[in-house]
């Protein structure tokens, strides 16, 4: 299992367009890939987990994955959150 925490970059946050989008990248992945802000976790290949975290620009976040290309969703996923728009 791995995780990292990066803050949300996009100037929209994880809001609908920017959420489908990581659902989309997120799916791309075998393993099992989580976001957690605060205390509340969600599957990230999940649109209406991603949107129920109402996750604005500038938030930590935390990504876990666990499975085959754990290393590889987690840096994929990274990259799409601290993408500044």
């Amino acid at each position: 299992m791995v995780e990292t925490t990066v803050e949300v970059k996009l100037k929209t946050g994880l809001q609908a367009r920017q959420a489908a989008l990581f659902v989309q990248e997120a799916n791309r992945y075998k393993s099992e890939v989580y976001l957690q802000k605060e205390e509340k976790k969600v599957n990230a290949k999940s649109i209406m987990g991603i949107m129920s975290l109402a996750i604005a620009r500038g938030t930590a976040v935390t990504l876990i994955a666990d499975g085959k290309d754990e290393s590889e969703a987690i840096k994929g996923l990274a990259t799409l959150i601290e993408k500044e728009e």
